[in-house]
């Protein structure tokens, strides 16, 4: 062995085996943790009568049908273009609630061929890239062509957008008349990403196609992408908050619902009376008009009339370009590529960036449908490293006095890095004391951007990045576990982030409720009211009827999916099936291109050194 080799193989031992003594040394303190933090914060014993009686209260029938959605991508360079293909597949069924048994979960058959799916192939040059791609926007080098192939974006957009979108059609469909969705993603996280993915204000006019295009005669503006870019709103949830960012979005709601509002009655209707707060409301309709989103007219604020249709409009630019994406043939399009739309006569490519934006807003869309028909809401995550149940739920209820615990700050502090493997080991430690299926108590996603006040104060938390606190009343998270072995009662299924939409007549109640305030900059303090089950013994009907569905379709049968969801391994099944036959569909066509007499004589100038190389080593290696 080399010199360099020996090298870097002792340095990779060393830090391996630290890495792992210190894994050991953490999970010692795991031990007591059940007795001393979770027997109050787990969750097992669902009830199958109860949720029986959930379902039929809920949903209004105690049979609904259900629909798990995945995705799948795949790009490679092909001579002088890279080839973009991502959709979005699902796997649909019955699922029969029981007064006395655990409900039965029937699956369509043939759902290959039956089976909802959409999907989307874009070839494009590799120089036109990054002028799509906003991982590109804000590089100003070259870069070479390598590079590009391996950062590009493209694909994983095009299934995001494919995986959101067959929801909401599937929500929307009236021959389906699905009341479960499952995603395999985190919706909290997904949501709070998509709103750090359209951020970037001054990138708007620059790249962004949709700006400009007309919907209903009317041109979408920055304004539009403004007020739809936080458009989450539900009266019975209090959504939005009248409170940070969010309370420009709560004056244009109210603006929106109301024909004209002196700033009094405004300030009466978002219940603010604190001066500080007061002078805030001040600015925020100072700025509004100053966008022409409000009308000001004798201290009297009308919405402006444009912007009283921009949520209809822009549902209108999702479903007309999401359908245009997924749904029309090449050759029905007017445009060179399904991701090219037309603007003022041209061809404009649709980027990342516009992706990210009918993506979100098609998310608040989903939302919207589920809370109008009642449509059950989950997003599951296998593999995570999400950390706020140990550094932001656990610290902030403890300041607050709302733990019952015996564990020191100390003990705790040594705890494995992630959640997951807290609970995990937790449960293996304690197989006696903890059995499947399993949930950790609910709580608000806004959690993930808490943290305790700087100054200890107790009922303050402050946000975790530049004090800014995520949406709250919108999702509740949790960690669960569904499965173990019958023969080994050590062998268990992995823990599973779930989160799921909030429903207010079943969640946002006074006993679920926990406030605190969050002292702004300039000293405005802002009440911030979270949902939280504070511990096992608070009734949770959603719950216990989430953890009935989701135990139900755990498969024991397939070790693969061993704890998982099986609508959501056969979406994944369909998936990867699609990804193999268009896989093929490109391989083969490269293999068509390259034995094309009439196009031979173009091969050597369009594919590049490196494919020339390739193909030359690969001649050589074959045997004669």
């Amino acid at each position: 062995m080399g010199d360099t080799v020996k090298r870097t193989s002792d340095a990779l031992r060393v830090g391996a085996s630290m890495q792992v003594l210190d894994y050991e040394q953490r999970f010692s303190s795991l031990k007591n943790l059940y007795d001393g933090l979770l027997s109050n914060l787990v969750t097992m014993g669902f009830d199958c009568k109860e949720a029986w009686e959930t379902a039929k209260e809920f949903f209004g029938a105690p049979n609904v049908r259900f629909a798990g959605v995945d995705g799948t991508m795949y790009s490679r360079p092909l001579f002088d273009l890279v080839i973009f293909f991502g959709g979005a597949y699902a796997s649909t069924g019955t699922i029969t609630f029981s007064e006395e048994d655990k409900p039965l979960v029937k699956y369509d058959e043939r759902t290959i061929r039956q089976g909802a799916g959409i999907s989307n192939v874009v070839p494009v040059y590799i120089n036109e890239i990054p002028d799509i791609d906003q991982t590109f926007f804000e590089v100003e080098q070259l870069l070479r062509d390598e590079a590009i192939i391996s950062n590009a974006t493209i694909a994983n957009w095009i299934m995001t957008f494919a995986e959101y979108y067959l929801a909401y059609k599937l929500a929307t469909d009236p021959d389906q008349s699905i009341r479960i969705i499952l995603l395999d993603r985190s919706l909290s996280i997904e949501r709070a990403s998509l709103l750090y993915d359209t951020s970037k204000r001054e990138m708007w006019k620059a790249k962004s196609s949709i700006i400009g295009h007309e919907i209903d005669d009317e041109p979408i503006d920055v304004n539009d992408l403004i007020i739809t870019r936080q458009y989450v709103c539900n009266q019975a949830s209090g959504l939005p908050p009248p409170r940070a960012d969010y309370l420009r979005y709560a004056i244009i709601h109210l603006a929106r619902q109301r024909e004209a509002l002196t700033e009094k009655q405004i300030l009466a209707e978002l219940g603010i009376t604190d001066e500080k707060r007061i002078r805030r409301v001040k600015r925020y309709l100072k700025h509004l008009v100053e966008r022409d989103i409000l009308d000001e007219t004798n201290e009297i604020y009308k919405l402006n009339l444009k912007y009283a249709t921009t949520w209809e409009r822009i549902r209108k630019l999702v479903t007309s370009l999401g359908d245009r994406f997924f749904f029309t043939k090449t050759s029905e399009t007017k445009t060179a590529s399904l991701m090219k739309i037309l603007k003022d006569g041209k061809e404009h490519w649709l980027t990342t960036l516009d992706i990210a934006f009918l993506t979100l807003f098609t998310l608040h869309m989903l939302m919207e449908e589920c809370w109008n028909r009642r449509i059950l809401l989950i997003g599951m995550t296998k593999d995570t490293a999400a950390r706020d149940f140990k550094r932001q739920l656990i610290p902030i209820m403890h300041n607050e006095g709302l733990l019952k615990t015996a564990i020191s700050q100390k003990e705790f502090q040594k705890l494995p890095n992630t959640d997951r493997m807290i609970l995990q080991s937790a449960s293996i430690f304690n197989t006696e004391k903890i059995k499947p299926p399993w949930s950790l108590i609910e709580y608000d996603s806004a959690f993930r951007t808490m943290v305790t006040d700087k100054q200890n104060r107790r009922g303050y938390v402050s946000g975790a990045i530049k004090n800014k606190i995520g949406l709250e009343r919108t999702f509740l998270k949790t960690y669960v576990q569904l499965s173990q072995a019958k023969t080994d009662p050590l062998l268990r299924s992995n823990v599973l982030l779930i989160d799921r939409l909030v429903y207010p007549e079943y969640d946002y109640k006074p006993e679920n409720v926990v406030e605190f305030w969050n002292e702004l900059s300039d000293g405005t303090k802002e009440p911030v009211e979270v949902i939280l089950f504070l511990d096992k013994n608070v009734p949770n009907k959603l719950q216990n009827l989430t953890m009935t569905v989701l135990a139900a379709m755990a498969p024991s049968n397939i070790p693969e999916a061993f704890g998982h969801n099986k609508p959501l391994f056969i979406a994944d099944k369909i998936a990867k099936w699609n990804y193999s036959q268009f896989k093929r569909v490109v391989d083969t066509t490269a293999d068509w291109i390259l034995n094309n007499h009439k196009l031979r004589k173009f091969i050597f100038y369009m594919s590049t050194f490196r494919e020339r190389r390739a193909t030359i080593e690969a001649a050589r290696r074959e045997r004669i």
